[in-house]
């Protein structure tokens, strides 16, 4: 498992509240940063500026676009971005504490997943 990301990458991820059952984080790079490969527990990310990055896990890739105001739901995962757009990324996460008692058998999808309308 990769390690916590405001260890992995501490110029970008600052923890911003925590208590006994979440920890939200903010997110900020820009345009060309590549960050160090880290672990993100089940969380929900809120985009605070619109980006557009490139995730890197297990050997694949996916291409992450969104629009500022976008939530997501971004289940427990390692990986590591790169910000491939003309925009500084800026994102909080709240991070579950819990983990998930009825877990994906072959892992979780790589990135952010849309659930409903936004």
């Amino acid at each position: 498992m990769a390690d916590d990301p405001v260890q992995t990458n501490p110029d970008n991820y600052r923890v911003v509240f925590e208590n006994d059952r979440v920890r939200v984080l903010e997110y900020t790079d820009e345009p060309g940063h590549i960050s160090t490969e880290h672990h993100h527990p089940d969380s929900v990310m809120i985009t605070a500026g619109s980006f557009h990055r490139r995730l890197h896990a297990r050997g694949t890739s996916v291409e992450v676009e969104l629009l500022e105001g976008a939530v997501r739901w971004l289940p427990a995962q390692d990986h590591y971005g790169e910000n491939t757009g003309s925009t500084p990324t800026h994102v909080f996460f709240v991070e579950l504490k819990e983990p998930d008692p009825n877990p994906t058998p072959d892992g979780p999808q790589l990135g952010p997943v849309k659930l409903w309308p936004a």
